[in-house]
């Protein structure tokens, strides 16, 4: 009984199929012929060659979607060498990398715009769309950035010498600070030194004079007020001449210790002279790509005309990058659409055929097994 149900099962199929392909419809095929350029196009929007073919009213649609997504290559081509000779400065290297950039970026293009398919509801068709036009315009921020760069070269360039200089100052403020915070203990041992020095100094000035005094017989509360060299002068110049040891002494005592102090500071002072020469060398060589976008976003702020220029260029890159996709979005379900559809779901009834064929003799396979092992 079973047998019999699967040999009907399968007759009527082939019945159905037999009547499918006698009422299968045949559009009206015209030879029309496309030349290379055309076929190029074709190939770079990403759709069927050998459907579009067999559909020559949807070749100006593709070969424009092809166009759009071959000069959105074109311009990232252009923007990745640009971007990457700043950063290597080897035109060998910013020209292989600017190649393989736009290539991927032709080929993601491809895929994005080529994975819409027209089936289903419209807003099942915006669903699927969202996160194209998303990536989409994603890409075209990538892409404008080093070009907008290109394009204001001598305005960042200008800007790029205001960061560099204002860099360098806050570099020589850092540098003060660490000097002071470095050669500070030494520099405070030093004015103590001297201080000390300065006491000795004026202990020896205070005697010089009060011994002048003294000779000269000038009155005061501490002179006698008698011309001449006498007792009091004695005891006087005395003083002077011990205040004059205490100095030389001390002077002689700290000597070795003030050039210690000399050469510490002295150190300080070279190694980070040192160290701000090579800081001032990198400085001056700040001109990478980020230090350019860091120019370019401080121009933005700066100048609203400059601002809005970048903004409308970046707008322009992403129009570009997501109108693809638009165009496929909005437009009406044509030839192709329909034969990419057929040919899609031939290939699934194809599969479900075979699949049920191997289902249905797998089935009659066990029973027949279980049937012999019965009669055994």
């Amino acid at each position: 009984m079973y047998q019999l149900n699967d040999l009907r099962f399968e007759v009527s199929t082939n019945k159905l199929f037999k009547k499918m392909k006698a009422q299968k419809i045949n559009p009206t095929i015209v030879n029309h012929r496309m030349n290379w350029f055309q076929k190029f196009l074709l190939v770079c929007s990403g759709g069927n060659i050998h459907i579009l073919r067999k559909t020559p009213s949807e070749w100006n649609k593709f070969a424009g979607i092809g166009g759009i997504i071959l000069f959105t290559a074109v311009f990232a081509t252009l923007s990745a060498g640009y971007a990457m000779f700043t950063v290597f400065d080897d035109i060998w290297i910013s020209v292989g990398f600017s190649i393989l950039w736009g290539l991927m970026i032709f080929n993601l293009d491809r895929y994005i715009v080529s994975s819409i398919k027209k089936t289903g509801t419209w807003w099942n068709q915006v669903l699927m769309a969202i996160p194209r036009l998303i990536l989409a315009a994603f890409l075209g921020i990538i892409i404008s950035k080093p070009l907008e760069l290109k394009i204001f070269e001598k305005e960042v360039n200008k800007q790029l010498n205001t960061i560099i200089q204002r860099n360098k100052t806050q570099l020589q403020a850092e540098m003060n600070g660490r000097i002071l915070q470095q050669s500070g203990p030494f520099e405070t041992e030093k004015k103590q030194i001297q201080a000390k020095v300065a006491e000795y100094q004026k202990a020896y000035d205070s005697a010089s004079v009060e011994l002048e005094k003294e000779i000269l017989g000038k009155q005061s509360g501490l002179t006698s007020g008698k011309v001449g060299f006498g007792s009091n002068a004695k005891r006087k110049s005395e003083l002077k001449e011990q205040r004059r040891q205490d100095l030389e002494n001390y002077q002689k005592q700290i000597a070795p210790r003030l050039e210690y102090l000399d050469k510490e500071i002295s150190k300080v002072y070279t190694n980070i002279e040192t160290e701000r020469n090579k800081t001032e060398t990198f400085e001056d060589k700040f001109n990478g790509f980020a230090a350019r976008l860091q120019a370019l976003d401080e121009l933005g702020k700066n100048s609203a005309i400059i601002g809005i220029a970048a903004t409308f260029i970046m707008g322009l890159f992403i129009c570009l990058e997501i109108s693809p996709v638009l165009v496929k979005l909005i437009s009406s379900v044509g030839p192709y659409d329909y034969l990419l559809d057929k040919t899609e779901n031939d290939f699934r009834l194809y599969a479900k055929e075979k699949i049920e064929k191997g289902n249905v003799g797998t089935d009659w396979r066990i029973e027949d097994f279980k049937e012999n092992l019965k009669k055994e």
